[in-house]
């Protein structure tokens, strides 16, 4: 990056779709942005009405496909101009130290992106730890482009990416009942991604979660306590209960499609 101001040289891209609960404490943050562009996948409750009231808001609406060809679509077809793009969730919530840290970087061209770590939120209330990963989220326009990677997307960048020191909050405050359904369809397609996949080359976590037992009972665990969400009281064991209800529903889709298997090819 350079120039006088770094931030004049990123656009905050955002993909929306029913995210009232959400969206104004995230486009609240970026005060400083010139140009933001969100893509929404048709909301039907007061996103759109709240995007309305930020002047620097360009809003496109697309049918919804996968994350990955959204994002695509909204770094490639929206009429970016900015060096750099800031891809956030409509959870994602800036803190002072982040914009502060982005404001100081300095020109470098082997750099084509900025990955950064998260304090995970409960109704506001940062948690002691998370398993939430860190996510490359500052791009240089034109160096990256998505893929799908199970249930969610990753970025593949061209070039160097670099870690930043500074955390985002992840404050996701919608429903219960709208989590718990996310849950269920992020679980088949997980298990379709994890049953499909290379297995040599997985990941370690991915290979216990093809057991279909033994992933619920270590995030239980290590949430609780290697993360300390003990000490965070009913907020830290309403994150552990998340994390621990979201992989027994992938260790139930990874159990049934193996049932369903030895029953047809016993016939029955």
């Amino acid at each position: 990056m350079n120039g006088r101001n770094v931030l004049e040289q990123i656009t905050p891209v955002i993909l929306t779709f029913n995210e009232e609960a959400n969206i104004a404490r995230t486009l609240d943050r970026l005060s400083w942005a010139r140009d933001i562009v969100v893509v929404d996948s048709y909301s039907d409750d007061a996103t759109v009405p709240i995007l309305s009231r930020y002047a620097q808001v360009r809003l496109f609406q697309r049918g919804f496909d996968s994350h990955a060809q959204q994002w695509n679509f909204a770094i490639d077809e929206t009429n970016i101009t900015t060096e750099w793009f800031l891809a956030l969730d409509a959870d994602y919530v800036l803190t002072d130290e982040f914009i502060a840290e982005v404001t100081a970087l300095k020109a470098d061209q082997n750099i084509s992106g900025y990955s950064v770590g998260f304090r995970y939120c409960i109704q506001g209330f940062p948690l002691q730890g998370t398993l939430y990963p860190a996510v490359t989220i500052l791009c240089r326009r034109g160096n990256a482009r998505y893929e799908q990677d199970g249930h969610t997307q990753r970025v593949a960048v061209k070039g160097s990416v670099a870690m930043l020191r500074s955390k985002v909050l992840h404050d996701d405050r919608k429903s219960l009942s709208r989590w718990i359904a996310s849950q269920q369809r992020y679980a088949r397609l997980e298990a379709d991604h994890l049953l499909a996949g290379d297995k040599t080359g997985s990941s370690l976590m991915d290979r216990v979660r093809r057991w279909g037992w033994l992933a619920p009972i270590l995030v239980l665990f290590y949430t609780l306590v290697v993360k300390r969400c003990i000490l965070d009281g009913w907020r830290g064991w309403y994150y552990v209960l998340q994390r621990t209800f979201s992989e027994v529903l992938i260790a139930l889709e990874i159990v049934d499609r193996r049932l369903t298997n030895f029953d047809k090819a016993a016939g029955k």
